[in-house]
């Protein structure tokens, strides 16, 4: 066999690898950006269905991956509700019961406090860098910005939920601006989309996001940031089941 013919397969296995590499990276970068290591973010959650909508206010502090705590302060009927994060768990502080919750496995798949959100997707217990294998799917235009196209595709051994993702980063500034969720039978489940690039401690970030679901017309779930604050002094004790009953 010739050196050309050894040297043409090589040089494809190489382009191969350098574009699954540079996939994993730009995830990585996009993911990096958004989360952070440790944060305070103040949203507004809007949950809309086809025959009600109510808005829920909320602080958020968290260190990266393992860690949240959210309080709850508006509308007034679940001011002081809180949600731990810790690892791969979840627990509820109810007020008005005086009672912590755990959140067993078998409802990890359940709704949020009523959004289009779960309780896995809290604990987000799969890492979309490490978790994932990465392909370049091409390039699209998203809230005017150019963007790469990857898929991620769990690898078998990933605890994950989803059977795929595609996930739209740009160019400029590796801003996630979509993602979209598939089942195991690679049906499109839901979206989830960003816009409104704003521009928090130092870091432009989209401010808006809707998750939308496919199949059930009438109903998504919208985010609005308010504030983030990046690099915040947070130590592990902050997130205890003590803690959940004093923090404001």
């Amino acid at each position: 066999m010739n050196r050309r013919a050894i040297a043409v397969p090589l040089l494809c296995l190489a382009g191969w690898m350098l574009r699954a590499q540079d996939a994993r990276e730009i995830v990585r970068k996009a993911n990096d950006l958004l989360h952070g290591a440790s944060t305070y973010t103040e949203i507004s959650m809007t949950i809309t269905k086809p025959e009600w909508s109510r808005t829920i206010d909320m602080k958020v502090w968290s260190v990266e991956p393992d860690y949240s705590l959210v309080y709850v302060t508006e509308p007034a009927r679940d001011r002081g509700s809180v949600t731990l994060k810790r690892k791969n768990e979840v627990w509820n502080w109810l007020p008005s019961v005086q009672r912590v919750i755990k959140i067993p496995p078998s409802m990890m798949l359940q709704s949020w406090m009523g959004s289009d959100f779960t309780n896995d997707d809290l604990v987000r217990q799969s890492s979309i860098v490490d978790d994932y294998t990465h392909a370049m799917a091409g390039e699209e235009t998203v809230e005017g910005r150019t963007c790469w196209k990857i898929a991620l595709t769990p690898k078998p051994e990933a605890g994950v939920v989803w059977g795929k993702l595609l996930m739209w980063v740009s160019k400029e500034g590796y801003l996630e601006l979509r993602t979209d969720f598939f089942d195991e039978d690679g049906t499109l489940v839901k979206s989830f989309i960003g816009s409104g690039i704003t521009n928090f401690d130092g870091r432009s970030l989209a401010a808006h996001w809707e998750m939308i679901p496919v199949h059930e017309p009438g109903k998504k779930t919208v985010l609005e940031y308010r504030q983030m604050k990046f690099s915040v002094k947070l130590d592990q004790s902050f997130f205890s089941e003590q803690n959940m009953k004093r923090v404001r």
